[in-house]
């Protein structure tokens, strides 16, 4: 063999080697053709029906590369391996025989039924829609083995949406019972011991303060004077890595999770609510163990100095929002004058902190109010006020030293490995456009530095405010805002305007929390850990905080179309909220439900298209402009629940 030949059959094979197995997520087609979808631009692998090996849509996967093509770089594969389920919980119906059942999946991704062994059916009869787990599916079973979990309730559309948005963002509807019995098995008293371990904060005054609705009560504030403008403020967190112990399946179970997600009529825990509602919420009059930041500060809200440790507090009493407001707004109530003091001082750091930069983008969200078959009965629309302003800027300081604390701490001269909360700078090729948009209405950016920027947001903000053109800059300008992710890449938060941030202050609702009490905990015993770790556990954490956002606002969107389909044919007021070549969105004034009216809809009055840098569809014939922020009358004229969709129709001259 001549030595080119060989040289030629080395190279060859040393790229067979490099490509021979890829680790990516696999995304279903419904022609069900599967691609393996891989993070660097080594290209996306096409996968075969029969290659998937037992994976299934969403899920974590290695392919095996098994051709390419030399010119389009094209790849095909074969699944070897399932890395990691993205769901395990599915919603259908159930086929039962005399000696055999299956469960068919109401799903329109290509999946194969599960078998359900007898003694696994709990219940369930022949045609009963359930919610099925995958329990087994080895690489030589025909069928993958499934058990029943729960039956649905026949009559109950609501219950079954609710649940099959979950389990499609792959969030598990139910705790196993092993995973149960582990939580019931922990310990629920405190012992001295543990303690004397701790600093003592019973005998001060301390309180929460939550929606009123709120059952997990993960942070606490507590309050004292030290001498003449002097006082101590205490940020006290629930300790769940006191209870949720590293490698144990309680613990593998809440990293799967990641995070809670609040849907309008339920939430689906991240923690049993062993764990949520009763060891580790800080209910009023019982002694409870905490993570803490303890502040000294003086009347302006200065840090004069920090201490940060473990704790044991007794609430004195639990507050809501609504009670907290109204002692700001009559100055009268309970611990009035201790309310008082900490909302001068919450409102001081609030000032403080957007004159250094940070980005005052207001924000409204919808509240339902549900009859008792969770129908949507009205929507409210959620202010910030300055009780919850209160609590979030004393949570902002806390996250924000225990992220400095941190970062000032080395292991062999090299960084910890922390889950920091970042937040980039605004996307340039966004920026760009939006600048000139805003131009149209006076408003001039500096871009010299992002801090210019963020100034030039703010002085846009405060002088659109009450106009009509406020709402449409605002929406435009979150959209040129990069996305807050959790990462030990310590970039910053632009939007806080912050050097360093973490999350410190939720650990009963969110899993970076946790892993910031494990962190610390480490370091304030003086032998901090790298965990190798971190960085997938913050891409996993990103990854589930995006998908209960989505789940959320789908769940958001099917009550807003449930509502409105009770009043199909109506006419409402509404606000242009986005532009498109197929039409434009409407989003109702009073209930924040955004529908489409289609550009066939408008088609008898006239022919419309999309001038993309005014953000408007322009009529041809009559010049008529529709453009964000512009408010109108709509009808609604459809209301479809399946598709979450919601079809408008422009009212002339309402």
């Amino acid at each position: 063999m001549s030595p080119k030949k060989t040289k030629s059959k080395q190279k060859q094979k040393a790229k067979t080697i490099t490509v021979q197995t890829i680790k990516g997520k696999l995304d279903v087609t419904r022609s069900g053709i599967g691609y393996v979808v891989v993070d660097d631009a080594s290209g996306d692998v096409l996968v075969r029906p029969n290659d998937f090996f037992t994976a299934l849509h969403g899920d974590i996967v290695r392919v095996k590369v098994i051709k390419e093509n030399a010119r389009t770089g094209k790849k095909e594969g074969k699944i070897t391996e399932v890395v990691e389920r993205k769901q395990t919980e599915f919603i259908g119906h159930l086929q039962v025989s005399a000696h055999h059942a299956f469960f068919v999946p109401d799903t329109d991704k290509p999946m194969p039924d599960l078998y359900i062994p007898m003694h696994e059916l709990n219940g369930a009869k022949h045609k009963d829609r359930v919610v099925a787990r995958l329990v087994k599916w080895d690489k030589d079973d025909k069928k993958p083995v499934g058990a029943v979990v729960s039956i649905m309730e026949a009559d109950n559309e609501n219950d079954a949406a609710m649940k099959e948005l979950l389990a499609e963002a792959g969030f598990p509807l139910s705790f196993s019972a092993d995973i149960l019995a582990e939580a019931a098995r922990l310990n629920d008293t405190i012992d001295e011991a543990e303690i004397a371990l701790r600093r003592d904060c019973r005998e001060i005054l301390t309180f929460t303060i939550d929606p009123i609705d709120a059952k997990d009560f993960d942070d606490a504030i507590s309050f004292r004077k030290l001498g003449d403008d002097k006082y101590e403020i205490g940020v006290h967190i629930a300790d769940v890595s006191h209870y949720l112990k590293p490698d144990t399946e309680l613990d593998k179970e809440a990293y799967k999770r990641a995070t809670s997600v609040y849907l309008p009529d339920r939430v689906n825990p991240m923690l049993p609510e062993k764990i949520s509602n009763e060891l580790c919420s800080l209910r009023p009059h019982e002694d409870k163990l905490c993570f803490a930041v303890v502040f000294q500060v003086n009347a302006q809200g200065e840090v004069k100095q920090y201490w940060i440790g473990r704790t044991v507090i007794h609430s004195n009493h639990r507050f809501a929002y609504e009670d907290v407001q109204q002692i700001i707004e009559t100055k009268a109530g309970m611990h009035q004058d201790e309310i008082l003091l900490l909302n001068d001082m919450a409102q001081l750091l609030r000032k403080k902190r957007f004159s250094k930069g940070a980005i005052n983008f207001s924000s409204q969200e919808v509240r339902f109010k549900l009859d008792e078959h969770a129908v949507p009965i009205g929507i409210v629309l959620k202010e910030s006020k300055e009780a919850h302003q209160l609590i979030e800027e004393f949570m902002l300081l806390a996250n924000r030293t225990v992220a400095e604390n941190i970062a000032k701490q080395h292991i062999n001269k090299q960084a910890i490995p922390f889950p920091y909360r970042v937040h980039d700078r605004p996307d340039q090729d966004k920026l760009a456009p939006f600048i000139q948009y805003a131009k149209k209405y006076g408003h001039i950016f500096d871009t010299t530095t992002p801090q210019a920027i963020a100034k030039s947001f703010n002085t846009m903000l405060a002088d659109a405010k009450g106009k009509p053109e406020q709402q449409v800059l605002e929406q435009l300008g979150i959209r040129t805002m990069a996305k807050a992710i959790y990462t030990t890449e310590n970039i910053g938060h632009y939007g806080l305007s912050f050097e360093h941030y973490c999350h410190f202050t939720s650990p009963i609702r969110r899993y970076p929390d946790v892993l910031v009490h494990r962190v610390l905990e480490t370091v304030l015993a003086g032998k901090p850990l790298a965990d190798k770790k971190m960085p997938e556990k913050c891409k996993h954490s990103s990854e589930r905080e995006r998908a209960a956002m989505e789940c959320e606002r789908a769940g958001n969107k099917y009550k807003q179309v449930e509502f409105l389909k009770a009043h199909v044919g109506e006419v409402f007021e509404g606000v242009v909220s986005g532009v498109a070549s197929f039409g434009f969105f409407v989003e109702t004034v009073d209930h924040k439900c955004e529908g489409l009216v289609s550009i066939v809809s408008l088609s008898d009055f006239d022919d419309f298209r999309l001038v993309e840098s005014d953000y408007s569809l322009v009529g041809k014939r009559s010049g008529r402009v529709f453009r964000m922020g512009d408010r109108l009358s709509i009808r609604v004229v459809a209301a479809n629940l399946e598709k979450r969709q919601l079809d408008y129709e422009w009212v002339l001259g309402e």
